[in-house]
């Protein structure tokens, strides 16, 4: 193929032969569950053998969709950035294809996990400074539009699965350390979800009297019926929970702000957040009073390429962003959705915004969302077709409930 030849010229042939190989494997799905089974009972030659492979069998899946996107995005200089790191990675991570489990090849594996993380640390802002070099230079069809955002679905869903890899195999039998000695990994088994939201809501308060001088105060309410009085936990990853709420917050901050333009921070109405736990979904409403939206943009707000706020400065690293490059809400759907739960944004125009952030509460039930490649995903990069090309279904939630369920969290 054209495209696949220019987009990996630095490979040999054995090298393109390994892609396609690894390209036609399906990944495995792990729920929360499993990956916490694997810090408990496995060793660190099997979790070197299982993630080499998962990672190669991951890395060529969403480098093999790369290809079929429109050659206009290709051809940006972020994206060919994106594209340079993918490859250099697979052909580090090959380098272990065939290693015996030995005690000082794990420590060599772990030392180029680390190389790799901290190679695509910036792939999120690169790729997103990509799409605004493409606005830039004239935008793309509707068609291909569509392809694009169906594509980053999918990458950035693959991106979040293959961090979450690596950074369980360093942190349970790596050098790295735990965010708390209770931690299996990046997974908290009794996460303290009102916690993790307060965490949230400070540094998104801090982002907001930056840009704004001023910020709404926040309202919470956590229903814990079976034990009253006492805190919400889930087995839970917490880092993705904070990245959702800390966009959410950011969000209504900036709509509350903006909406009443004359107002000191202590006259803006609050954000108001309320956190139920049921017996199999936490619940997490996070209502603002800054003039909603009409419901006829809600298509648009899960756009990668579409943002409501100013353009910011391509690789401005100077300052925190308020919001601009268009991925805050997309990507946090889709670290909610990574364990299958979702994302639900429900605004009423001229008055606010309710957001509802669902994920499972119970571990086994919480399975990857993974993207699998294959000729049903190359039919929706090229020729728009639905196909069933998930690894899990993904969640299709109508208008949220007003009703707090009478379940028990524990």
């Amino acid at each position: 193929m054209r495209i696949s030849r220019r987009l990996f010229s630095p490979f040999s042939s054995l090298l393109t032969h390994k892609l396609d190989y690894y390209a036609g494997i399906r990944p495995s799905s792990l729920s929360i569950q499993e990956y916490i089974d694997f810090g408990r009972r496995e060793t660190a030659k099997t979790s070197f053998v299982f993630v080499r492979n998962e990672l190669l069998v991951r890395l060529a899946n969403i480098m093999k969709e790369m290809t079929f996107l429109p050659p206009k995005l290709l051809n940006m200089p972020s994206v060919a950035q994106v594209n340079s790191w993918y490859c250099q990675s697979f052909e580090d991570l090959l380098k272990f294809e065939n290693s015996e489990a030995e005690f000082y090849m794990v420590s060599r594996f772990n030392e180029q996990l680390k190389v790799i993380l901290k190679r695509h640390n910036d792939v999120v802002r690169t790729m997103a400074a990509g799409l605004l070099e493409l606005r830039n230079a004239g935008g793309i069809d509707i068609s291909n539009e569509k392809a694009i955002q169906y594509f980053l679905d999918r990458f950035y869903t693959n991106r979040i699965s293959k961090r979450m890899l690596k950074n369980q195999h360093l942190l349970v039998f790596g050098s790295n350390v735990a965010e708390s000695p209770n931690h299996i990994g990046h997974i908290d088994p009794k996460c303290d979800v009102g916690s993790v939201i307060r965490q949230a809501f400070v540094e998104a308060q801090y982002v907001c009297d930056y840009h704004y001088k001023v910020c709404p105060p926040i309202e919470f309410q956590l229903v814990n019926k079976r034990k009253p009085n006492h805190p919400v936990t889930v087995v839970s990853v917490p880092s993705h929970l904070s990245h959702i709420m800390f966009e959410l917050f950011k969000n209504a901050m900036r709509a509350t702000v903006e909406y009443h333009p004359d107002w000191d921070s202590d006259e803006l109405p609050p954000v108001r957040v309320t956190v139920i736990c049921g017996k199999h979904d936490l619940t997490v409403q996070v209502s603002d009073r800054g003039g909603g939206f009409p419901r006829s943009h809600l298509d648009r707000i899960f756009n990668f390429m579409y943002s409501t706020a100013p353009t910011p400065l391509l690789h401005d690293n100077n300052q925190p962003a308020m919001a601009g490059y268009g991925y805050g809400l997309p990507l946090s759907r889709l670290y909610a959705r990574y364990f299958l739960g979702d994302l639900v944004v429900a605004p009423m125009e001229g008055y606010g915004t309710d957001a509802y952030v669902h994920l499972k509460a119970i571990p086994v039930e919480a399975s990857e969302v993974l993207p699998i490649y294959g000729e049903s995903s190359r039919l929706r990069l090229t020729e728009q077709v639905d196909t069933n090309d998930w690894s899990h279904h993904l969640p299709v939630l109508e208008q949220p409930s007003l009703k707090r369920p009478d379940l028990q969290c524990r």
